[in-house]
């Protein structure tokens, strides 16, 4: 028995240096809606005219002290699209996988986007097909775990030798953190006819300080990028790959959704805060720099956050780390930006780390924007009042960072109330 406690423990320790956390969930979150502090600054807009003329000056303020700027016109080239399975899952679809440039020169980097098409969503009426809705991912593996699939190739390209993730801190993850910690719910989105894409965040900036800011300062050799932050990179892995899939008829562009866990949650957010062609936005447990206020002094904080993961933010962003009361925007402006598109901010309450609690508080800030749009925001009382059929829709379970089968229950009953019911 004291063998697998030790042999538990070791994968617990394992597992979290995998994926960087630095605490356990061993604390549970405050539901008390009124702690200090207050997010802030206040947002001030009382019309939609008044709200849309402060939007480019807002970004611009997150681009300067948090995510530096966003690589508008970083070149996307799109490679040749490869049937990797036209019997997937069974033969409930077909997966493909496309190979994506960014940049021209030596620093340009490829990533591979993997894309699963439910073929029931294909069915066409006698005049014109049917175009379904796509959710885009990232994930903490490569395409091989997340579709399950020998026949997509890994991060280096070369063909997948298998469909788990490596070694044992990849098992220890997912019992850790849960079977969809990489793995993605392709039946479940099969289901409702939706199809799935993913794209390894690594393979456009590395997840690791020197190694990330080498590849950045190649990408900056790039005419007119000066983007400086990984966020801002994988966020525009989101744009490359829509650039890519709204000009598929099977895809309606009027239905583009991306879902990030994490780190990924974070460059969700900004992702959609600059690009408007995503439509619905999927953050789970993103934390500080994602949806969690930078004002709050609980769970990571500034100064933890830019101490583990420089690489994430602009430099401009680490001086806050001993003021964030001086930041001149906070993550409620961020969402704010996002309205009045559904967005779904996932939850643990032991998750104190990711803290849920001034998360809940910057959608109560948002929501003011959200009602000049004539939209439910945060329509809940409480932290645990989820309501999926809200523009905002606050999700916490019990239970720690990770991401388990009760997150993906609330994911898709948030899509079902906004894409597959209307």
């Amino acid at each position: 028995m004291l063998g697998s406690v030790s042999r538990y423990l070791f994968g617990v320790c394992a597992a979290l240096a995998l994926v960087g956390c630095t605490q356990l969930g061993l604390r549970y979150a405050s539901l008390n809606t009124e702690r200090p502090p207050a997010a802030a600054p206040a947002i001030t807009a009382d019309s939609l005219a008044e709200w849309d003329a402060s939007k480019p000056a807002l970004r611009a303020l997150f681009a300067e002290h948090v995510y530096g700027t966003w690589p508008e016109g970083l070149a996307v080239t799109i490679g040749e699209t490869r049937v990797a399975d036209a019997n997937y899952l069974d033969g409930r679809g077909r997966l493909e996988e496309t190979v994506i440039r960014l940049g021209t020169g030596e620093g340009a980097r490829v990533f591979t986007l993997a894309v699963a098409y439910p073929y029931a969503a294909e069915q066409s009426s006698a005049d014109r097909p049917a175009a379904m809705p796509v959710v885009i991912g990232q994930t903490f593996s490569d395409n091989c775990f997340t579709f399950r699939s020998p026949a997509l190739t890994n991060r280096q390209g070369l063909p997948c030798t298998s469909t788990e993730m490596s070694g044992f801190g990849g098992w220890a993850a997912v019992q850790i953190l849960g079977r969809y910690i990489a793995k993605a719910p392709i039946e479940d989105y099969f289901d409702r006819g939706i199809a799935y894409a993913n794209f390894y965040a690594g393979q456009i900036v590395p997840d690791q300080a020197r190694a990330g800011e080498a590849v950045m300062q190649g990408l900056r050799t790039e005419p007119g990028i000066t983007a400086s932050s990984a966020l801002s990179y994988w966020g525009y892995g989101y744009s490359a790959a829509i650039d890519m899939l709204q000009a598929d008829t099977r895809i309606d562009p009027d239905r583009i959704g991306i879902w990030g866990h994490s780190r990924h949650g974070k460059s969700a957010l900004v992702a959609a805060a600059w690009d408007e062609r995503i439509k619905l936005v999927l953050a789970h447990q993103s934390g500080f720099g994602g949806a969690a206020l930078s004002r709050s002094e609980v769970g990571e904080r500034i100064d933890r956050v830019v101490r583990t993961y420089p690489h994430w933010f602009t430099p401009a962003f680490v001086p806050f780390s001993k003021a964030p009361e001086t930041l001149p925007v906070d993550q409620h402006q961020l969402l704010a930006l996002l309205a009045p598109r559904p967005v779904f901010l996932g939850n643990g309450r032991r998750d104190v780390w990711s803290d849920p609690n001034s998360t809940y508080r910057a959608a109560e800030a948002a929501d003011k924007i959200y009602e000049l749009y004539g939209k439910a925001g945060l329509d809940q009382a409480g932290l645990k009042q989820f309501n999926p059929a809200a523009q905002l829709g606050f999700h916490m379970r019990a239970g720690a960072h990770g991401t388990t089968p009760e997150d993906i229950t609330a994911l898709f009953e948030f899509i079902d109330a906004h894409w597959t019911q209307n």
